[in-house]
């Protein structure tokens, strides 16, 4: 796996953090993150790519392709913004260059799967069947995340594209039943593993933290050291339901 591409089941939910914390699981290995389209920020403020290079370590080449100010899915801020947008085979070919250099390439999206980055209908499902490269899902952990994981899954199916697996983005320190539930639940949903789980608040932690901790949160496919098994909960009991 040279390239990973790591996308949400919406916004907002800890995809940043999920790159980051693989990035810091992978401290032995050369990584860049490319963020192909950062929306919402100036020019010179810290994008996501800065962000993940901030928490995860020197290891970490931080590349953006194209920034737009409005905080807007990536075609309308292009358009709005008088500007090119990002074109799939952009995206694909800056994430080939990163990776003749590097041992580990982490592209992250720009909110779900299908958000369009031009006028075409282009998205990030497009970029990552010209790579040929697994993606992994960031879902949010409480009522609602089953049915957006599944969409999400069903739409890489049908692309032909792998759903290497799932990630928490920010999973509370007092899980509710739904939540408990949702950890046994989440990879029947998807169709593929449940690979880790990132605290809550984890992008807060001092970085030196952040990487120490980053291993705990992921299972070894993501370069982390949380047994496979850990997802198991048990259901709730007494005719509860989620």
């Amino acid at each position: 796996m040279t390239v990973l591409v790591v996308t949400g089941t919406g916004t907002e939910i800890g995809k940043t953090v999920v790159t980051a914390a693989v990035a810091a699981a992978c401290r032995d290995r050369s990584v860049a993150v490319l963020k192909p389209a950062q929306t919402g920020l100036a020019p010179g403020e810290p994008g996501d790519a800065a962000e993940v290079a901030r928490l995860a370590g020197g290891h970490v080449t931080a590349v953006e392709l194209a920034r737009f100010p409005e905080p807007l899915a990536p075609a309308t801020a292009a358009r709005r913004a008088g500007l090119p947008p990002v074109r799939p085979y952009e995206i694909a070919e800056a994430a080939e260059k990163l990776a003749a250099g590097h041992d580990l390439v982490l592209v992250e999206g720009a909110g779900g799967l299908l958000v369009r980055f031009d006028d075409n209908g282009a998205t990030l499902a497009d970029a990552a069947r010209l790579l040929g490269a697994p993606v992994l899902v960031v879902a949010p952990a409480g009522l609602g995340t089953l049915n957006s994981t599944a969409l999400t899954s069903e739409a890489l199916r049908a692309r032909g594209l792998e759903c290497l697996g799932v990630v928490v983005g920010s999973m509370p320190s007092e899980p509710d039943l739904a939540t408990r539930c949702n950890l046994e639940d989440l990879p029947v949903a998807a169709g593929a593993p449940l690979l880790g789980a990132v605290p809550a608040g984890a992008g807060a932690l001092a970085p030196s933290d952040f990487r120490a901790q980053a291993g705990s949160w992921l299972t070894a496919q993501l370069g982390g050291n949380r047994p496979a098994e850990w997802a198991a909960e048990p259901r709730g009991t007494g005719g509860e339901s989620k």
